[in-house]
């Protein structure tokens, strides 16, 4: 069974930095897509940031590109995200999710579309 459990979030300030865990279990890192969405109060989940094994790239949504920054331990089965020069736009309920097996898209298309499991979310607040 693939589990997701994602850790990390909670308050901050503006400007601040928190950095999310997610441990995979039930599956390994080889092929796979893994990634970070959120979902803001009143607004459409959105993926912030993506890894597909088919292409070997990361993705980022435009608006935390060059602050935060995706990066998975394979040996581990843990991918974190850094989160710096954080916003208050940036708050929301932080989800890891992951498709298991040959990825059919890359990561532009797996934070576009989503995944197949998901873990539970972590709140991620930024003060103001």
């Amino acid at each position: 069974e693939v589990q997701l459990q994602a850790s990390g979030g909670g308050l901050v300030q503006a400007g601040g930095s928190l950095r999310l865990s997610c441990a995979a279990s039930g599956f390994t890192f080889d092929d796979y897509a893994i990634g970070w969405f959120r979902q803001a109060p009143g607004k459409e989940r959105e993926g912030v940031a993506c890894i597909s094994s088919s292409d070997g790239r990361t993705y980022y949504l435009e608006s935390v590109k060059g602050r935060f920054t995706i990066s998975s331990d394979n040996a581990k089965n843990t991918v974190v995200l850094q989160m710096n020069g954080l916003k208050s736009e940036d708050t929301g309920v932080y989800y890891c999710a992951a498709y298991v097996g040959t990825p059919t898209y890359g990561s532009y298309g797996y934070c576009k579309v989503g995944m197949e499991h998901w873990g539970k979310g972590t709140q991620v607040t930024v003060s103001s």
